[in-house]
C-alpha cells in the first residue's frame, strides 16, 4: 500500500498497456455453490455460506517487471509513484486490515480464560495470524482513497468491523471491530512508511493496534511487525516480515516479545518467530516459538533452554562447511531461500495456532484464503444498505474482480481524477476534509496519538458520505 497516489510520478499509463492473457481456470473450482456476486447460498443452519472463489482468475504478471516502473522514479517517494494495476489485487487496503479477523477464534478463547498467562498466549497467537494471511501475497492491495470505508458483519463469526481512511498524505487507515457478544474491542490506526532499498521494498507499518477484553478489564497494545518484498528489480517475487513486536497488557504489566526473525543468508530463519512472555517483574514465564507461515508453540522457559542446548552440541558436531562451498553474500542477496524444514516440535510444546489452509485454486486467485475471498463479495440487496462511500462499490475494484483489466485501469485513473480535482476545490476554497467515523485523538493506553471510533456508522445515517466514486 501506498504506491497510488493523486500525484503520480512518471509516465507510465496503463490503459494504454497491453494486458496478458487470463490464467486457466479450473471450471469445476470456479464456484462451488454455483452462486456468483449478488447470490449468497444459505445453508441448512440458516448461516450464509460465502463465495469459496473469484468470478475471473487473475492476469498473469510473467510479462511486467516492477522495476520498469520503478527506475523512473528513483529519489522520489514511493507514495508519489502510480504501480500499473496488474501488480494490484482486486481489494482494497481497508479490506485487507479486515482479514485481521479471519483467526477470530483467538480473541474468544482468550475472552474465555481465567488465567491471564493463557490469555495473552492467546493474544499472541492472534497477532501472529493478523500478518499470516500476507505469505505468497505479492500482489498490492488498491490504495484507499480519502473518505473510502470499509464494513463487515459477520454473524457467523461474532464480530462486525468499520474502517475508514482517515488522510491521504500520508496515508492512513484506521479501524474500528467489536463482538457482537459485547465481549472485546479491537481498534487502531495503520500508517504505512515504505521505503526502496534498489532491489527491495521494505514497508514499516506505523501505528499502535489495541484489543480490550472487556469482560477482563483488560487492554494489550502492539505494532505490526516490518514486511519487505524482495526480487523488485527481476527474479521471483517473496515476502518476509521481520522485527520485534511487543504485546503489552497495560492492565497485569504482562509482556510478549516476539522476534519475527529476518531469513539470513541461507534462508535458515525464513519464517521464524521466537519470543517469551514476561511479567511485570521480568520474570520469563514461557516461550513462544514457531511460524507466521505455519504454526505457533509454546513452552516451559526450562524445558526451551534444555532443548536449545542440546541442538547445539549437535549442530557442533556436524561436518563445518568448506569456503569454497558457501555462497557470497552479494551472489544470494534477495533471492528465495529453499527451505524444506518446518518447525521443530519440541516435546511438551502447547498449540497455539495453526494457519488455515487455502482453497485448492488459491494460486490463481492472488493467493487469496477462502475468508479474502469473500470480503468484495457484494450480495442481494446489500448495495442499498452499504455507504456510498464502501468498497465493495469502487469500480475500478470491482471491474479488475471480474476480469475487465482494461476498464479497471480507466476507472483507476478516473477516480485518482477525481481525487485530485477534490482536492483543489477544497484549497480553493480553503476547506479542510472532515473524517467522518474516525477522530484524531490519544490512544488511552500508551498516551501516543491515535484515531478513534466516533461511533454511529451502524446507524446507518449517510447522508452527508461524500461522493468518491
Amino acid at each position: 500500500t501506498g504506491f497510488d497516489s493523486d500525484n503520480s510520478s512518471g509516465d507510465f499509463s496503463e490503459a494504454n498497456h497491453k494486458v496478458p492473457e487470463m490464467l486457466d481456470l479450473d471450471p469445476h473450482q470456479s464456484n462451488r455453490t454455483g452462486k456468483h456476486n449478488g447470490e449468497t447460498e444459505i445453508q441448512e443452519n440458516g448461516i450464509k455460506r460465502h463465495r469459496t472463489s473469484l468470478p475471473a482468475p487473475m492476469f498473469s504478471r510473467s510479462d511486467f517487471s516492477v522495476w520498469s516502473i520503478l527506475k523512473k522514479c528513483i529519489g522520489l517517494e514511493l507514495s508519489k509513484i502510480t504501480m500499473p494495476i496488474v501488480f494490484n489485487e482486486p481489494l482494497s487496503f481497508l479490506q485487507r486490515i479486515t482479514e485481521y479477523m479471519e483467526h477470530i477464534y483467538l480473541i474468544n478463547k482468550a475472552c474465555s480464560h481465567a488465567d491471564p498467562l493463557e490469555r495473552m498466549q492467546a493474544v499472541a497467537a492472534f497477532a501472529v495470524s493478523a500478518v499470516a494471511s500476507q505469505w505468497e501475497r505479492t500482489g498490492k492491495p488498491f490504495n484507499p482513497l480519502l473518505g473510502e470505508t470499509y464494513e463487515l458483519t459477520r454473524e457467523d463469526l461474532g464480530f462486525r468491523f468499520i474502517s475508514e481512511q482517515v488522510s491521504h498524505h500520508p496515508p492512513i487507515s484506521a479501524f474500528y471491530s467489536e463482538g457482537l457478544n459485547k465481549d472485546f474491542i479491537f481498534h487502531g490506526s495503520i500508517y504505512p512508511k515504505l521505503k526502496f532499498w534498489g532491489k527491495s521494498i521494505e514497508a514499516e507499518p506505523r501505528g499502535t493496534i489495541t484489543l480490550e477484553l472487556l469482560k477482563h478489564n483488560e487492554a494489550y497494545t502492539w505494532t505490526n511487525p516490518t514486511c519487505c518484498v524482495h526480487n523488485v528489480i527481476i527474479g521471483k517475487l517473496w515476502l518476509e516480515q521481520y522485527g520485534v513486536v511487543e504485546i503489552v497488557n497495560h492492565s497485569t504489566g504482562d509482556k510478549c516479545v516476539l522476534n519475527f526473525k529476518p531469513c539470513g543468508l541461507f534462508g535458515k530463519e525464513l519464517h521464524r518467530v521466537e519470543g517469551y512472555i514476561q511479567d511485570k517483574h521480568k520474570k520469563k514465564l514461557c516461550v513462544i516459538y514457531g511460524k507466521w507461515t505455519e504454526c505457533l508453540w509454546c513452552t516451559d522457559p526450562t524445558t526451551y533452554e534444555t532443548y536449545k542446548k542440546s541442538e547445539k552440541r549437535g549442530s557442533e558436531q556436524k561436518k563445518k562447511l568448506n569456503e569454497e562451498d558457501i555462497k557470497s553474500e552479494n551472489d544470494e542477496a534477495d533471492e528465495m531461500p529453499e527451505v524444506q524444514d518446518t518447525v521443530q516440535f519440541i516435546p511438551g510444546s502447547k498449540l497455539l495456532w495453526r494457519i488455515n489452509c487455502r482453497p485448492p485454486n488459491s494460486s490463481q486467485m492472488y493467493n487469496f484464503t477462502s475468508f479474502a475471498v469473500s470480503l468484495n463479495e457484494l450480495e442481494a440487496g446489500m448495495e442499498a444498505i452499504l455507504a456510498p462511500t464502501d468498497c465493495r462499490l469502487r469500480p475500478d475494484i470491482r471491474n479488475m474482480e471480474n476480469g475487465n483489466m482494461d476498464v479497471a485501469s480507466k476507472e483507476k485513473e478516473r477516480l485518482e481524477e477525481k481525487q485530485r480535482a477534490a482536492r483543489k476545490e477544497r484549497a480553493k476554497d480553503e476547506v479542510e476534509w472532515h473524517t467522518r467515523w474516525f477522530h484524531q485523538g490519544t490512544n488511552p493506553y500508551t498516551g501516543t496519538p491515535d484515531w478513534l471510533y466516533s461511533g454511529g456508522y451502524f446507524d446507518r445515517d449517510f447522508s452527508d458520505c461524500p461522493d468518491i466514486y
